[in-house]
């Protein structure tokens, strides 16, 4: 096997919690790993967040040496690897928005439908690297939604909101929001699982 192709098919049955263990463990090598293997999602998903894309290139820099110094409190009995990194990714690009830049609304598009798929397949696909969700079976499903759970979901996923944020946006209590979202998200699954 060519070594190109090798590269790849290593990457796409990479172990997230191993090389988390990995990380903690002080092997750079895994931390270069998750990085050439999650980089560009994590890009678009900091991108969809700060709006821009100087910013959102040293905030992905950032969140990475945020993984590799707490790599050592992540525990696989808790949830994925995978989901973990996305979540420390995920909030320093909140950090980075809260402090100084705001977030704008934004109609959703194709291209924010596909960032949502991807997010949504990670957080609901067993392996969690399956990539094949089609956009418009998530159009489809997210159609399904009551229109206040589907600003919820939009809102989180596309747009980067915090519930507080939603919940204010849309003049509902914290716990209603809470309550769409994960409702929604299980809904989402259900709907985008095969039968």
């Amino acid at each position: 096997m060519p070594p190109a192709a090798a590269s790849a098919a290593a990457a796409l049955i990479l172990d997230h919690d191993a090389a988390l263990q990995a990380c903690a463990r002080g092997e750079r090598f895994a931390l270069r790993m998750l990085y050439e293997h999650e980089g560009r999602w994590l890009l678009g998903v900091v991108r969809r967040i700060v709006r821009d894309d100087a910013l959102a290139e040293d905030v992905l820099q950032d969140a990475f040496l945020q993984v590799w110094q707490r790599a050592a409190t992540f525990d696989a009995a808790l949830g994925s690897g995978r989901g973990w990194i996305y979540t420390v990714v995920r909030h320093q690009a909140l950090r980075a928005v809260r402090g100084g830049r705001g977030v704008e609304t934004v109609a959703v598009d194709p291209e924010d439908l596909a960032g949502l798929s991807d997010r949504l397949q990670s957080a609901t696909a067993p392996d969690g690297d399956d990539r094949g969700l089609d956009t418009a079976g998530l159009e489809r499903c997210l159609d399904r939604l009551e229109e206040r759970p589907r600003a919820c979901v939009v809102h989180a996923y596309v747009d980067g909101y915090t519930h507080e944020q939603i919940a204010t946006r849309l003049g509902s209590p914290l716990g209603s929001v809470k309550s769409w979202i994960r409702r929604s998200l299980l809904a989402l699954r259900e709907c985008l699982s095969p039968c």
